[in-house]
């Protein structure tokens, strides 16, 4: 491989771009001045003069940015230098497209972004863009918490995915916009819109990337509509890694219900009428569309990247001499809508109008504490939530769901029981609620929660999806962001770690890096925990959830007991619904069919049901009992055991305790564990989840960090996957070891 002598750290090509182009240029001759600017340029072509010129200056806006970025980095003014040059001819995708067409953009669709300005009469799309590089918090998107391509105006939707993790919520989007039209729900997108979404070459690899197209495709195949444009962007390159040429068209050229178009940079007009049928191919099959356009990379990954490491040079200046941004500007030349001087001369405009933009940028403030920083994370209003679970119930329409039975009328049931109907009342109350999962609609879950609700609902509301929990997430995500209100399902809490991403870097992230201006409400149902002794494995019975909690900004809800679960239900639909919060509600499946407590038969478990009962607030925790000898706080499995033990304790050794059900896991009622544990000076945790990485670890924290002056003590599940049967009940909390470690406790402090 040839190698430059030069030392690879400063190797730097944009002076070697820029001053390619203006030879190019340069050297071109000058054509007659075209004519009619509305004129196709090639027979056959929806590629005009006017269509061309408009293009040209959105990759001018793009390329100059590029450069702008990196010197803003040179001067310690500028954080992110990952470019679109080479990439600009993608703005041919957003001139086929409506401007309110909804796009979820790669890092490198700068030029899309542009154009999608520009067709929209938006000024300020540069100047946005540097405001992000420069993390500015004036930045009218994220305010300087990362550089996106997002604009509500625009119908850009942000998006922080360096891989293809915004692909599922891009399917969820298409595929609920047909839905939400069948079901005449007022959504924020018009019903014949194309849902497009951008990736890179090297991305089309990624499992979540054929997870989606295979989702889209699985839709369309069963004749769902799913109006949708997947645009690869192909450069050749993974940072390093070369993806071979033929290897997208052969992995996505061939499959069932996905049309495949293919298109080569260099020809912009062949590339612009390739997006044109694309588009129009959505449009009107509402079927989905791969769209392959090849492109190149120039100037390297990002500003760190020194290709001399991994490419020749003589590769690298055989790509800047293909510089789509040259063939652009050859064919103004030809086709006489810009004279070479004319092109040069529009080119040192945009340069001295982004070094103006450069100058201002670097001026505007940066983010200045912890505060501006977290303030979009989670915003909820209280009162708007209390408000909206507090409002009066259809009782006509509740009566026609539930066929003249109410279930207020009926016997008390357990916690399974309660769930069913708290979900058919949601169904009722909320038109724009969906219930969805695999399993859900005609077996009525696996546990039977939502059994017979597909039946009494609206056809299209709750419904079953195919068996892949990102695919799961990503229609949440995408009819949230549509402003449907998803109550999708995991079958079991091991399920969830085959796709937390689309939780952690999807959903979780959206309110923060749009500072409220996009939403994608929802109420993760999750059937939960171990102590199903006829489950084995780490994948039917796990009670690990560290990988929840640690998602800055959702909201965990943890019910035990049928009451609860149905106000803590409607108080998650409704923070939903409000604020935009992003909710997991982890429901303990041994605790389903539970109806008694101390004695069977004694019911103690079973609730009557009552569709408005009183309001739990978010991060509000349960007390029972008076005790104050000790304060025991559990939740969930550990809640039930927890009441037990607590009664034998005070009958058989008369020691009173306060049994504390936390309800609520993110965020954790710390003020009401401080209020109790300030009644005793004894305090155990009960912790179902793992002694590594559990809940327990964050309450003692919060107890330390307060000062409290009482003993602290805990009984947690061992560090270990769950085995089959009554194997379980040797790593899991048993009620003699929470019964043992109070006794103990007991003993030590009478013998001191």
């Amino acid at each position: 491989m040839k190698r430059r002598t030069a030392d690879p750290q400063s190797f730097d090509r944009i002076p070697f771009v820029d001053r390619g182009f203006t030879d190019r240029v340069a050297a071109l001759s000058a054509a007659s001045p075209a004519g009619d600017l509305d004129a196709p340029l090639r027979a056959g072509s929806f590629m005009t003069g006017r269509v061309a010129l408009d293009l040209f200056q959105s990759a001018l806006e793009s390329r100059h940015a590029d450069f702008c970025a990196r010197r803003l980095k040179q001067a310690g003014e500028g954080f992110y230098t990952i470019s679109s040059a080479g990439h600009e001819p993608n703005a041919v995708v957003a001139a086929a497209l409506q401007t309110t067409d909804p796009a979820i953009l790669h890092y490198r669709s700068g030029g899309f972004f542009m154009q999608r300005a520009r067709q929209a009469g938006y000024p300020d799309a540069l100047r946005d863009v540097l405001l992000g590089v420069a993390a500015s918090s004036t930045e009218p998107m994220s305010g300087g918490r990362h550089k996106v391509f997002g604009s509500a105006p625009l119908s850009v939707w942000p998006q922080t995915s360096t891989i293809a993790s915004h692909l599922p919520k891009a399917v969820g989007m298409a595929f609920s916009l047909e839905r939400a039209r069948r079901l005449q729900l007022a959504v924020s997108t018009p019903y014949d819109a194309v849902v497009v979404c951008s990736f890179g070459d090297a991305s089309a690899n990624h499992s979540t990337a054929s997870g989606a197209v295979n989702a889209a495709c699985w839709a369309a195949h069963q004749g769902a509509a799913v109006p949708l444009l997947f645009v690869c962007e192909d450069n050749g390159f993974g940072i390093s890694v070369r993806t071979p040429r033929d290897w997208v068209a052969a992995s996505y050229g061939t499959r069932p219900s996905l049309r495949y178009i293919e298109a080569d940079s260099r020809d912009w007009i062949g590339a612009y009428d390739a997006a044109c049928e694309a588009v129009d191919h959505v449009r009107s099959t509402r079927r989905p569309c791969f769209l392959h356009l090849r492109v190149v990379r120039l100037l390297g990954h990002g500003g760190s990247d020194i290709e001399v490491l991994y490419r020749s040079s003589d590769d690298i200046e055989e790509t800047e001499a293909i510089d789509p941004l040259c063939e652009l500007a050859a064919l103004l030349a030809a086709e006489g809508l810009a004279t070479p001087d004319a092109i040069l001369d529009m080119y040192a405009a945009m340069r001295r109008r982004c070094d103006d933009l450069m100058v201002e940028v670097a001026r505007q403030p940066k983010i200045q504490d912890a505060t501006e920083v977290v303030a979009p994370l989670s915003p909820r209003d209280p009162e708007a939530i209390a408000t909206l679970v507090s409002q009066p119930l259809d009782e006509a329409a509740r009566a026609a769901f539930w066929q003249g039975k109410l279930p207020e009328d009926a016997k008390a049931g357990p916690l399974g029981l309660q769930l069913n109907r708290a979900l058919g009342d949601l169904l009722v109350q909320h038109p724009e609620l969906l219930l969805f999962g695999e399993d859900v609609a005609h077996k009525g879950g696996v546990y039977g929660i939502t059994r017979d609700l597909a039946r009494r609902a609206k056809r299209g509301r709750v419904f079953d999806t195919l068996l892949d929990e990102q695919t799961i997430f990503g229609i949440a995500i995408g009819a949230g962001q549509l402003g449907c209100v998803p109550v999708p399902e995991i079958q079991y809490l091991a399920y969830l770690h085959n796709a937390e991403d689309q939780l952690r870097g999807e959903a979780a992230s959206m309110q923060f890096f749009s500072q409220g201006q996009f939403r994608n409400p929802m109420v993760v149902r999750i059937a939960a925990y171990a102590y199903q002794k006829g489950f084995g494995g780490h994948f039917h019975n796990d009670n690990s959830i560290g990988v929840l909690r640690d998602i800055p900004g959702i909201v965990i809800a943890s019910p035990s007991r049928g009451d609860d679960a149905v106000a803590m239900l409607q108080t998650c639909v409704a923070a939903a619904k409000q604020c935009g919060s992003v909710c997991v509600f982890l429901e303990p499946i041994a605790l389903y069919p539970e109806r008694d407590l101390h004695e069977k038969g004694d019911g103690g478990w079973c609730c009557s049901y009552d569709p408005r009962p009183a309001h739990v607030p978010i991060g509000r925790a349960r007390a029972y009992g008076e005790g104050e000898d000790i304060l025991i706080v559990s939740w969930a499995n550990g809640l039930w055991r927890s009441l037990r033990v607590a009664a034998r304790l005070e009958a058989e050794h008369q020691i009173r305790a306060t049994v504390l059900d936390l309800r609520w896991l993110s965020p954790l009622p710390i003020a009401d564990l401080l209020h109790y544990a300030a009644r005793t000076s004894r305090v155990l945790v009960v912790d179902e989840t793992r002694k590594s990485g559990g809940v327990s670890e964050g309450l003692i924290a919060a107890l330390i960090d307060e000062r409290y002056d009482g003993d602290i003590r805990r009984v947690a599940a061992h560090d270990s996957f769950i085995p089959l049967g009554t194997a379980a009940d040797h790593v899991l909390i048993q009620e003699a070891d929470i019964e043992r470690a109070v006794i103990d406790w007991e003993g030590a402090k009478n013998d001191a």
